[in-house]
């Protein structure tokens, strides 16, 4: 079985200069300071070479160690995907080279719809297979945040629902498959119980965080930064938590890609009269057709003319 983020260095082009460095795996960044683990299983506290930084957790990385426990990165390695979002003012990586995310809601506090949808397009669109787990499914609200996630089981998204703090055994037990042999990002808003989740499947997940603090020597980031969890002692299933967020931009989409990456509107859209239907005014449109047949959620239709004005406006 393969190991998460050290298999086969690609990019023939970069191995002949960078042949003689060590091979390492970026499981934690603050700001120009990375913890890049080597193939021994050992942290190193690393720099990147030059002003330049642009490593993410789960970068592989060719690094020069520079003493006992530091080292200098010399070079990211091509990346198979890329996890991101977009405002106006910056972007915000969350990792790389995923197998696949785990998008995480609850019952409460209620989920924001919105919020789930874009980051599904922005997987969608880096590629990345997604299954959404309702957490909290033991509270009253439960048959509610079925209903409001029926589209996306009707779109063929999975969708798990779990009692992390109710039912352990049994969400561990639902978990622990899926995670297997691969490297899994959660994703999603503070409260929905994320650190339960890690806690749960990573029984030492506080002795992993207290050796890359300690490696950093402070304590004062444990909670705001994307963290690389190894599940088993082998190292072959990986879980990277990230911290809660707010807003999810989606402005590195350009708005012709927007439908295309949304399945249930992607699924009519070759059934407009006009190849570059904009699925909100124009005649003959087989989204807005759909829509009013019932086939695509009236609610997914005003989220995606909401973040298609968003996208347009930003063009003027």
């Amino acid at each position: 079985m393969r190991r998460p983020g050290l298999g086969p260095a690609r990019g023939h082009g970069r191995m002949s200069k960078f042949h003689a460095l060590d091979l390492g795996l970026v499981v934690r960044g603050h700001g120009r300071h990375y913890i890049v683990e080597d193939g021994d299983g050992r942290r190193l506290v690393c720099h990147p070479r030059g002003k330049k930084s642009d490593c993410v957790v789960g970068d592989q990385v060719r690094f020069a160690p520079a003493g006992s426990d530091e080292g200098v990165i010399e070079a990211v390695e091509p990346r198979r995907n890329l996890l991101f979002r977009q405002d106006e003012w910056k972007t915000k990586s969350f990792a790389a080279n995923l197998d696949q995310l785990l998008v995480l809601v609850a019952v409460e506090p209620v989920f924001s719809e919105s919020q789930l949808s874009r980051a599904l397009i922005a997987a969608e669109q880096a590629g990345i297979a997604t299954t959404i787990a309702l957490n909290k499914t033991d509270l009253p609200g439960a048959a509610a945040a079925r209903e409001r996630l029926a589209p996306y089981r009707a779109m063929g998204l999975p969708v798990m629902e779990l009692a992390l703090k109710a039912d352990p055994l049994a969400s561990r037990a639902q978990l622990a498959p899926w995670l297997e042999g691969k490297t899994s990002f959660v994703l999603g808003p503070s409260g929905t119980g994320k650190s339960t989740l890690i806690n749960l499947l990573v029984p030492d997940a506080q002795a992993q965080v207290g050796d890359i603090s300690q490696a950093l020597n402070s304590g004062r980031h444990t909670t705001t930064t994307t963290q690389w969890y190894w599940v088993d002692a082998a190292r072959q299933t990986a879980l990277i938590d990230s911290p809660g967020f707010q807003e999810f931009g989606l402005k590195q989409i350009e708005p012709a890609e927007l439908p295309l990456l949304m399945p249930d509107l992607r699924a009519h859209a070759d059934h407009c009269r006009f190849y570059n239907c904009t699925h909100q005014h124009e005649p003959g449109c087989g989204v807005r057709e759909a829509v009013a047949a019932g086939q695509i959620s009236a609610s997914r239709y005003r989220i995606y003319g909401e973040i298609l004005e968003q996208l347009t406006a930003k063009r003027w």
